[in-house]
C-alpha cells in the first residue's frame, strides 16, 4: 500500500500516551503512525477521550511521512472525505461477507486477485451492475451462489446535504431565488428552513456520486447568485 501526504486513510487508535496518539493504518501492518493532540480537534481539548479512544476506527489525513513514521491529523479531514473513506471500507467488508460463505478459505486468494485489477469497493459496485465479472476471479461452480447473495444484499441509496443562506434585495428577489433553486433532478430536494435558509439534499448510490452532484449544484447556485447580486453563504457544520 503506497502512502502519500494529504492522503485520507482509515485508522485504528492503538494507544494514547501523554500528548500523542498511536494509530495503525488499515491495510498497513506494523505501521508507525502518530498524531499529536492539536491535530485531533481545533481549540482546547479538555478530555481527549471525548474524541478518540483505543480500538476506535477514525479517518485521518496524512500530514507528513518521515522515514517509517507517519504523522496524521483528524481535524483536517472534511465530512465529505470521511464519508467517502467509511463508505469504501463498508463496501470492502460487504464484499468479504459475500465471498466468504461461498469461497471459505479461498476468500483471501480471490480478494488478492481482484485487488490486482480493481479497488475492492469499485469491484463491488460493478459486480452489482454486471455480475458476470465475478466469473473472471472465481471457479464457475461458485458463480450461482455468489449471484444469489449479491441480489439479496442490495445497497441502500446514500444522501448528503448542505444548508445555504440566500438573500436578495432586488424587487424580484423571491422570483429570482425560486428560479435558481428550481431543479428537475428527481434525486435532489430543496427545502426552505426559514430566515433565508435552504437545505439542499442529493441522493445517489454512493457518497462520492452524491457529493459530486451536490457540489455541482452548489456551484451553479453560487454562480447565478453572483450574477443576480445576491448574498450567498454556505453553512458549515
Amino acid at each position: 500500500m503506497k502512502l502519500e501526504e494529504n492522503q485520507v486513510v482509515l485508522c485504528t487508535v492503538k494507544k494514547i500516551e501523554r500528548t500523542t496518539v498511536s494509530l495503525e493504518i488499515e491495510g498497513l501492518q506494523d505501521s508507525e503512525a502518530t498524531m499529536i493532540f492539536s491535530e485531533v480537534a481545533a481549540g482546547r481539548i479538555r478530555n481527549i477521550r471525548d474524541y478518540i479512544v483505543p480500538n476506535k476506527k477514525i479517518v485521518c489525513k496524512i500530514l507528513r511521512i518521515k522515514g517509517s513514521n507517519i504523522e496524521l491529523s483528524l481535524r483536517r479531514v472534511t465530512a465529505k472525505e470521511r464519508d467517502e473513506v467509511l463508505e469504501r471500507h463498508k463496501k470492502e467488508k460487504t464484499l468479504n461477507s459475500i465471498l466468504k460463505p461461498v469461497l471459505k478459505e479461498k476468500t483471501p486468494e480471490v480478494l488478492k486477485k481482484i485487488k490486482e485489477h480493481y479497488e475492492l469497493s469499485d469491484f463491488l459496485d460493478e459486480a452489482r451492475e454486471n455480475p458476470e465479472i465475478i466469473e473472471k476471479f472465481v471457479p464457475k461452480s461458485f458463480f450461482p451462489a455468489l449471484i444469489k447473495i449479491l441480489s439479496e444484499k442490495k445497497e441502500k441509496d446514500k444522501s448528503v446535504k448542505k444548508t445555504i443562506i440566500l438573500k436578495s434585495l432586488s424587487e424580484s428577489g423571491i422570483k429570482d431565488i425560486k428560479k435558481i433553486l428550481s431543479t428537475k433532478d428527481e434525486n435532489t430536494q430543496i427545502h426552505y428552513l426559514g430566515s433565508s435558509k435552504f437545505e439542499i439534499k442529493t441522493t445517489a448510490k454512493d457518497y462520492k456520486t452524491a457529493n459530486h452532484s451536490l457540489d455541482n449544484l452548489i456551484n451553479y447556485i453560487k454562480e447565478n447568485a453572483k450574477k443576480l447580486h445576491m448574498q450567498m453563504e454556505i453553512k458549515e457544520k
